[in-house]
């Protein structure tokens, strides 16, 4: 069962490249203020690179402005893909943190694991968009196919903040 509207955000560990190398994210610390988070099916991919990510960096001052703290990019990668793929789009530039589910622990944990053999995915997360107000979710937009991009772009979350 996937996660929903009123449920807590999992506990887990994602990932994301520091100065000396991976380091751990306590997705506890997504539990404080209000962060929107969106998840994809891997880096480098058509749709994460060509839609997903660019709404966001589209919409980012926007979230910002309705008080949002954090906007967050969860894949299941690993960190180093995670990283060079945030530079590769510009998400750190527009303040987006791109973390690595690298085990796909936090993906299971919130119902939204899947397999697409065809493609060479396995474990990887399905593409949503959430609200997180103090850890629980406040608006949660999964999309029917990880090959569409519109319930969970920047643009659809952003008129439910």
């Amino acid at each position: 069962m996937s996660i929903t509207t009123g449920d807590a955000f999992p506990s887990g560990k994602l990932l994301r490249v520091g100065e000396n190398g991976p380091e751990e994210v306590d997705t506890n610390d997504l539990a404080q203020g209000r962060v929107a988070i969106f998840g994809l099916p891997g880096a480098f991919t058509g749709t994460c690179t060509n839609a997903h990510m660019p709404s966001f960096i589209r919409t980012a001052d926007d979230f910002r402005a309705k008080g949002i703290d954090r906007i967050i990019c969860l894949t299941v990668n690993d960190p180093f893909v995670c990283d060079a793929w945030a530079k590769a789009t510009g998400a750190p530039d527009a303040g987006i943190e791109v973390l690595a589910d690298a085990d796909g622990s936090v993906t299971k944990a919130l119902g939204l694991s899947f397999d697409a053999p065809p493609a060479g995915l396995f474990g990887r997360c399905k593409r949503f968009a959430a609200l997180l107000n103090d850890g629980k979710v406040e608006v949660i937009q999964i999309e029917d196919s990880p090959g569409q991009c519109s319930v969970s772009a920047g643009e659809a979350l952003l008129e439910k903040v």
